[in-house]
């Protein structure tokens, strides 16, 4: 499945180098009515961040309790994945009274070792944890699911699953939840949608086309760089011309929109990178510079009056049937230290309160080990971080119990309790979107298939 995955992977993605403007011009060619936007009177940012591979959610945030902690320590402990405080590997317990449940008990639990610095942002009431999402057509019991009544298809699949999670609906699809998000409520601008290092489906929606960009946000055109300046000036208001020009080849106007939305955002990123320098120090990591690039380009939006963005970050290595140990602490390690410095860098640029940012993956992984890795299973944990977050946890750990209520398969894949709509629209309502939008719309009449469409995690 890794396989087919990093192909699927590529083809969303591209790459930055020669994906702007080949995939955008592919993107282009729906041919689909624009909805109708909504005005909006203020500029709000959602940004997502990816964990390709199916992030193990239950080594991410672990619980405390009494018999959940006995249940966990004796399926992983025997090889070597369960952690604890006392091995260092556990950051110090926490408690927290669960929400959006029927059950609101005090819930102790600890953040894996390798992010201090979202636990810290924990401690600020800055992140939201939400526990076991996944994908859903409804509502699922145990009993339903043997019996095969509402699953969603291609359930453990790496691209199958990555396109549900994306899209926001347990089926194939052509557009993201985020992108239909901008459909509604976008400006129809540039820097509406825009995936850095590796493209995404999340940032596509009908009328909307996201923008791909290299890690690094460094990219230009060839042959417009001599001297001098007025002959370079002429070539490309030439290029403008000839590219807005009418075309009655559908394929070649889509093109060339694509070329001319890429050329608008080659002179935003000059002006990002020519301006005065974030303080905010980002780790050298691809995603610590994926992280800095949208830093930048949210100070150049957020300063040009109301709209909506939505971005799309990725860090992969999550696919860990092997080695998981090391390899989850070091890929989460990552996570942890680049959201912090974005915080940071937010709060430079005094955006902190317009900026939500927020974890997907395909899928959890099961509890019960494979010699030194997990394989893959379903309902997963979720972050949500930033200034405007109701900080805590949300819905309640699934029975550990291997065969139980919770486990679609007797190793530990976790039957969701919360759907993907549910996690978007809670996300969409912050963003602006009203409850018809929500369902008519973003999430195509499946919202109303859940009793909670909003799970509370967002202030206002």
């Amino acid at each position: 499945m890794t396989k087919h995955s990093n192909t699927r992977r590529r083809f969303l993605g591209a790459s930055a180098q020669t994906g702007l403007m080949g995939a955008l011009s592919a993107l282009g060619l729906a041919g689909v009515a624009a909805p109708a936007r909504a005005a909006v009177s203020d500029y709000k940012a959602l940004v997502c961040l990816y964990m390709f591979g199916g992030n193990d959610g239950n080594n991410m945030i672990v619980p405390l309790d009494s018999i959940r902690y006995a249940q966990y320590n004796a399926i992983r402990g025997s090889h070597g994945l369960a952690l604890s405080s006392a091995a260092k590997t556990l950051l110090a317990a926490r408690s927290a009274t669960l929400q959006a449940t029927d059950h609101p008990v005090t819930q102790p639990f600890g953040f894996h070792y390798g992010m201090p610095e979202l636990d810290a942002l924990y401690g600020q009431g800055l992140v939201a944890a939400i526990l076991n999402v996944g994908s859903l057509r409804q509502p699922l019991s145990k009993a339903q699911y043997l019996a095969g009544a509402g699953v969603p298809a291609q359930l453990f699949s790496h691209p199958d699953q990555t396109i549900q999670n994306q899209a926001g609906t347990p089926s194939s699809a052509a557009t993201g939840w985020g992108g239909r998000l901008v459909d509604v409520l976008g400006t129809g601008g540039h820097l509406d949608a825009i995936a850095v290092g590796a493209g995404g489906l999340f940032v596509e929606g009908a009328s909307t086309h996201g923008n791909l960009l290299p890690g690094n946000g460094q990219l230009d055109l060839a042959g417009m760089n001599f001297w001098p300046q007025k002959e370079a000036d002429a070539r490309r208001a030439a290029l403008v011309q000839i590219l807005s020009a009418q075309h009655p080849n559908l394929i070649a106007s889509a093109a060339n929109k694509a070329l001319l939305n890429g050329m608008d955002l080659v002179t935003d990123l000059k002006q990002a990178n020519s301006g005065t320098p974030l303080s905010t120090v980002f780790p050298g990591t691809s995603l610590g510079q994926q992280l800095k690039t949208v830093a930048q380009l949210i100070r150049i939006r957020s300063q040009q009056g109301p709209g909506r963005q939505v971005y799309f970050v990725s860090q992969g290595g999550f696919d860990t049937h092997g080695g998981q140990a090391y390899q989850q602490f070091d890929m989460l390690r990552q996570v942890s230290q680049a959201l912090a410095a974005f915080q940071l860098a937010l709060s430079e640029i005094h955006a902190q309160q317009q900026v939500t940012s927020f974890t997907m993956s395909e899928f959890g992984r099961t509890l019960q080990p494979n010699s030194g890795g997990t394989d893959h299973a379903w309902g997963n944990h979720h972050l949500v971080v930033g200034a405007a977050v109701k900080g805590g946890l949300y819905g309640q750990f699934p029975d550990f119990t291997l065969g139980g209520k919770d486990d679609a398969t007797g190793r530990g894949a976790w039957i969701p309790q919360f759907s993907n709509q549910q996690y978007g629209a809670t996300l969409g309502r912050w963003f602006g979107a009203d409850a018809d939008m929500l369902q008519n719309q973003v999430f195509k009449n499946e919202l109303a298939n859940f009793p909670q469409a909003d799970l509370g995690f967002m202030l206002g």
